[in-house]
């Protein structure tokens, strides 16, 4: 798939930088998306069913990140393209 085709579907990708404006007000901010990995997100995932979830990881390492976040918990950030 080509980058310009993923960043008009506003896909996002293992690695890429979001905005997290979910529940966890606390949270708020920029973060790397990565896919979730406990069990139970990846037992949906090999279901093939559509709710995706992530695991958000702190670009800088200074503190845990959200686990189990919706997709519409997080925004494609601009500087990924």
């Amino acid at each position: 798939m080509s980058d310009t085709l993923i960043r008009s579907l506003d896909l996002i990708e293992p690695g890429d930088l979001v905005v997290y404006h979910g529940s966890i007000t606390d949270l708020h901010g920029l973060w790397l998306a990565t896919p979730c990995p406990c069990g139970i997100c990846r037992a949906i995932d090999q279901l093939g069913l559509a709710e995706v979830r992530f695991a958000l990881a702190d670009p800088w390492g200074e503190q845990p990140g959200p686990f189990h976040v919706r997709r519409q918990s997080v925004t494609r950030s601009f500087a990924c393209g």
